[in-house]
């Protein structure tokens, strides 16, 4: 084999293959070229290495080969591609379809809270079995309100931030078990009762409400929507439908999975709200108002952005291109 004649004559088919694999784009003819031209190369590098083992030239046409099956068989998108497309149509989708089910499981907290805080106040053997009525009353009177000063605003911020998002993740993680998440909720609902009984056995009922709610109306919703998350992830494994359950579980996950940074964006939010704004000697319109505005860019977030990638089909799982194409099944 003569491989400077070879090089001579194949030189400008190369150069072809290589120009054509590093357009962004081919045209119908341009493609069907650059299927010939990459056969061709590859015929190509197999005669170099067969008669000459390892050249220059065959690194060359090796090279240009290794692009132009990237350009074939496709390459993962950049991660700057990435991140717009997540936040702009895969979590808002992955919110928006469990809006009705976040609502359902904020009534039932409501509820919960409600209904234990007024049972607890009418068991005066109850309120006793509490605690000391001292130590209950300085609790209302002081410890409550105090809680949210006796840190620095940051290092608040960040322990309940990082604590909520931990919360959250757990209740999605371990949502397949059907238990968990129905734990969190009933444990938060529980203890929130319990406390509001405390405040107003006391008469600072409305100390209650007006600390709670500056950062809590992002915050509880916030573990609404991981709960939500949580229960449609064990339900897809319940009723998976024409799906296998392996199937529905994995495309459930994935796309709920999603949530969890979501939510660690929400709540870091939230947190901010907390150590910053509630131990604030502001008025408590001015404080609560701040956290409507908190929640009210969280709900336009996952309602009108969720319903505009909804209508696109996004679902808040990978594209077939990242996930694999799913099993056919009839019906």
């Amino acid at each position: 084999m003569n491989l400077d004649a070879m090089i001579d004559e194949r030189r400008p088919e190369w150069d072809r293959l290589d120009a054509l694999a590093r357009r962004k784009r081919l045209t119908g003819p341009e493609t069907d070229e650059f299927v010939h031209l990459y056969r061709s190369a590859s015929a190509d590098l197999a005669d170099i290495k067969t008669s000459v083992g390892r050249t220059a030239a065959g690194d060359y046409v090796s090279n240009i080969l290794a692009t132009a099956r990237l350009k074939l068989t496709g390459a993962p998108d950049n991660v700057a591609r990435q991140i717009p497309r997540f936040f702009a149509r895969q979590l808002p989708a992955a919110l928006y379809r469990i809006r009705w089910l976040t609502l359902v499981i904020a009534a039932v907290f409501i509820g919960i809270v409600a209904l234990v805080g007024w049972w607890a106040q009418q068991d005066p053997a109850y309120m006793a079995a509490l605690g000391d009525e001292a130590d209950l009353k300085q609790y209302a009177e002081e410890d409550f309100v105090a809680y949210y000063s006796e840190h620095a605003e940051g290092v608040f911020a960040g322990m309940v931030w990082s604590n909520n998002a931990w919360i959250a993740a757990q209740a999605i993680m371990f949502g397949i078990t059907g238990i968990w998440p129905v734990y969190i909720i009933m444990q938060n609902a529980t203890g929130l009762g319990v406390s509001a009984a405390v405040m107003n056995w006391f008469g600072h009922g409305d100390d209650f409400l007006l600390f709670i709610l500056p950062h809590g109306l992002l915050e509880m919703t916030c573990i609404f929507v991981a709960g939500a998350a949580g229960m449609r992830i064990f339900w897809a494994w319940i009723a998976p439908g024409a799906r296998t359950r392996a199937a529905a579980l994995a495309a459930e996950g994935r796309a709920l999975a999603t949530v969890v940074v979501g939510l660690v964006f929400a709540l870091a939010l939230s947190g901010i709200v907390e150590g910053f704004v509630t131990r604030q000697p502001w008025p408590h319109a001015v404080k609560i108002g701040i956290g409507a505005v908190a929640l009210g860019i969280f709900l336009f977030y996952m309602l009108f952005f969720g319903r505009r990638a909804t209508a696109l089909g996004e679902t808040g799982d990978l594209s077939e291109y990242e996930a694999g194409t799913p099993r056919l099944v009839a019906g």
